[in-house]
């Protein structure tokens, strides 16, 4: 039995549903305050919503009871004259601020995320994808019409996955692969992450043109320019050969079953006897086990139509693509590493 929930600060099992219910008021208040740059504003210091509300475009009676929100939230602290300075919770929300919050709230608290997931219903009921009943497009379609939002959502993969590069890096021997090919590597975070620990080798980034397009900046800043070349295209159409390694990174689980074998079919006809295919993916526990996988797979499911999967169901797919899972390497974040050969 599921005891995750059990003893919630103390709550009953109706107070614990109601405030689950009521979470997305939250989400869209922290979405409000990273859209109107309100912790770049405070920076300096502590302001009053007077002399706020004309730099954040709002109303300042309305803006007072906002920021007086926050405070419960724990976003910011009020003085007894009404000025608001940032908690270290709030400063987490300035842009450039380690862990890209903001960018990641902007993503996923934004209008086509919330309302593409409140289709969820939608999605259970007909297996479709909510966020493409409400954009009228598959998502990653209309960030190709979108550059910029597909910028900020290569940012919120490292938001989201930020732990990630580093324990994959630390989890498994890169040391001997002499090409590592990172498949939809999008601005070459993993990629760069991995071939710090690993000297030798020599990195190839795959991706879109419109996602690649902001690889360079983050290649160069870490120094790694001689050793990556990057390489634009879609991997429904091809993969780049030679490869020693092939990292899809939260990949597999984006695509319906039928376009996960399209990826695989072409990494299969680019890579050697010795190769090996690496997909860094939350693993889902059987059981009633807690793992944050199972409540990303509502996302998958309402917003590019993928799933999250089991280490069985991740072997019966690659087998259906030509492939032996050998083994799972758990990492020290949530994501393991499904390692594979050709069969």
């Amino acid at each position: 039995m599921n005891q995750s929930n059990d003893n919630n600060n103390g709550k009953p099992p109706h107070a614990q549903l109601i405030e689950m219910a009521t979470a997305h008021w939250i989400s869209r208040i922290i979405y409000v305050a990273a859209k109107i740059e309100l912790a770049d504003h405070l920076a300096s210091g502590s302001k009053s919503a007077d002399e706020l509300a004309g730099p954040t475009k709002t109303h300042a009676p309305s803006l007072y009871r906002f920021m007086r929100t926050l405070t419960h939230l724990g976003l910011l602290v009020e003085d007894a004259g009404k000025h608001f300075a940032l908690t270290p919770l709030g400063e987490a929300l300035k842009k450039n601020a380690p862990g890209t919050a903001r960018a990641t709230v902007l993503t996923l608290a934004s209008d086509w995320c919330a309302n593409g997931f409140g289709e969820l219903l939608f999605s259970v009921q007909t297996g479709k994808s909510g966020v493409e009943k409400y954009l009228g497009m598959p998502v990653f379609d209309w960030f190709g019409k979108n550059p910029e939002m597909a910028s900020l959502f290569s940012e919120t993969m490292i938001g989201v996955h930020g732990t990630e590069p580093v324990a994959v890096a630390a989890a498994y021997d890169f040391s001997k692969m002499k090409t590592i090919v990172d498949v939809g590597g999008a601005t070459g975070n993993l990629l760069t992450t991995v071939l710090g620990c690993a000297p030798t080798s020599r990195g190839i980034l795959y991706d879109l043109p419109h996602v690649v397009r902001d690889a360079p900046a983050l290649i160069q800043s870490r120094g790694l320019t001689d050793r990556v070349a990057i390489e634009a295209g879609s991997f429904f159409e091809r993969v780049p050969s030679g490869g020693d390694a092939y990292l899809l990174s939260h990949i597999i689980h984006d695509w319906s079953e039928a376009q996960c074998l399209t990826i695989l079919g072409h990494c299969r006809r680019a890579m050697n006897d010795g190769s090996r295919l690496l997909l860094i993916e939350m693993v889902l526990p059987s059981g009633n086990t807690p793992h944050p996988g199972k409540l990303l797979d509502m996302m998958m499911l309402v917003g590019p139509g993928g799933r999250e999967r089991t280490e069985q169901e991740y072997a019966t797919l690659l087998e259906q693509a030509g492939f032996r899972l050998t083994r799972v390497v758990p990492t020290e974040s949530a994501a393991s590493i499904v390692e594979a050969t050709l069969a």
